[in-house]
């Protein structure tokens, strides 16, 4: 992992709330008796008669925040991205995504790295459950600059958002004054000729290392940044297929429904390409230090490196 200063975006995640609370008195939170996890306890000592503490009811949860968007309020309703995404997947879809409502789904937690907490809290599905439901907007940020962006442009947004954010800590690598967050726009970070990779969220940080490990190799990899997920920049990906040939796609998720089915989908009808989607191979996770599993599951950089070479061999 990349060295220098380092943040968990749901570190981030909380922090954007206090400031949106600022200046958007309509913004309202919701937790589900993780606050402290969510880091949403930020905004409720800055705010206390504007968050609301659901308990243990994340379905339930999801139903307040419906309601309370049908009254012209802002609600980012938060919890882990099992519960947040797994539990409450009906009311999200039914009460949330099929009004559209004006509902931010904020998801902690998410993927391999939540660490210690094993399987069960592992949501390795969630993209993939989320991008499903018509009109849902889908975020994963990969740093502390995208993730208090992301969380600015969703409530901007009039309709479902699915922000997902981390629990260990990611270094910032969007702290360049020409840095600008768009929903539905990727960003190239760095140019290549022989391969494209695709990545998002925490892992953007791993394939920026990668990249610099493979150029050592001779092997020249054009990195994008993909923190939207949907609605996807297909023109920038195709382009991209067009100018190397292959893709590969990195995501701390299943590689059946997330990032690498979305890229897949898009190419397979626009640019069809050779592409390789690394990520988490239709297995749950297991316990264990975060930085452990994401070398186990060869999601670091160095196991990105190993997976782009024996692709392009």
């Amino acid at each position: 992992m990349l060295e220098g200063k380092k943040i968990a975006t749901r570190e981030s995640y909380g922090n954007a709330l206090v400031e949106l609370g600022k200046v958007n008195d309509k913004v309202v939170v919701l937790d589900a008796d993780l606050a402290g996890a969510t880091k949403t306890g930020t905004f409720k000592k800055a705010f206390p008669d504007r968050f609301f503490d659901c308990g243990i009811a994340e379905c339930n949860m999801a139903g307040i925040a419906a309601g309370l968007a049908t009254t012209g309020m802002v609600p980012f309703m938060s919890s882990f991205a099992m519960f947040a995404a797994g539990r409450a997947y009906e009311q999200v879809r039914n009460g949330i995504g099929y009004p559209h409502l004006n509902v931010k789904i904020s998801a902690t937690h998410a993927g391999i790295s939540v660490g210690e907490d094993g399987a069960t809290h592992q949501c390795n599905e969630d993209i993939a459950l989320m991008r499903t439901i018509p009109g849902m907007v889908v975020i994963s940020p990969s740093d502390d600059v995208e993730a208090r962006a992301a969380v600015a442009a969703a409530a901007e947004y009039v309709g479902p958002v699915y922000l997902r954010f981390g629990r260990l800590a990611a270094p910032v690598i969007n702290d360049n004054p020409d840095y600008k967050f768009e929903i539905g726009k990727g960003i190239t970070l760095r140019e290549g000729t022989d391969v494209t990779l695709v990545a998002t969220g925490l892992l953007v940080s791993e394939t920026l290392e990668a990249a610099k490990m493979l150029e050592k190799d001779g092997i020249n990899a054009k990195v994008i940044n993909i923190h939207t997920i949907k609605p996807l920049d297909e023109d920038l990906i195709v382009a991209a297929a067009k100018e190397t040939g292959k893709v590969v796609t990195i995501e701390e998720h299943s590689v059946i429904g997330g990032l690498g089915g979305a890229v897949c989908e898009a190419l397979s009808e626009k640019c069809p390409v050779p592409v390789k989607r690394i990520g988490i191979h239709d297995e749950f996770g297991q316990s264990g230090p975060a930085v452990a599993l994401l070398h186990h599951y060869k999601l670091d950089a160095e196991g990105i490196c190993e997976q782009v070479k024996a692709f392009l061999a």
